[in-house]
């Protein structure tokens, strides 16, 4: 695990808005620090870390927009159990 990799996911233009989108869909709630730390709870789970990682060390130069890199699925599972249901 790399705290740089996290780092730079939880800043990634396009992994961001894709956990938002998420959140919202799944009725989270996405106010303010709960939306920050739930970027930051995605980035830096151990799937996603790693996913990502590899992603650049392969030369993908987004890897957060990729669906087939940091796949939706994956989003899902750490944004659900990050907060609790509606």
């Amino acid at each position: 695990m790399s705290y740089a990799t996290i780092y730079r996911s939880v800043q990634d233009a396009e992994l961001r808005p894709r956990i938002t989108a998420c959140a919202k869909q799944e009725n989270r709630d996405t106010n303010g620090a709960i939306e920050e730390d739930m970027y930051w709870a995605v980035a830096g789970a151990a799937d996603v870390e790693a996913a990502y990682a590899s992603a650049l060390a392969a030369g993908n130069e987004h890897p957060g927009g990729d669906e087939a890199v940091i796949t939706d699925q994956m989003i899902l599972s750490h944004v659900q159990a990050f907060t609790p249901p509606p």
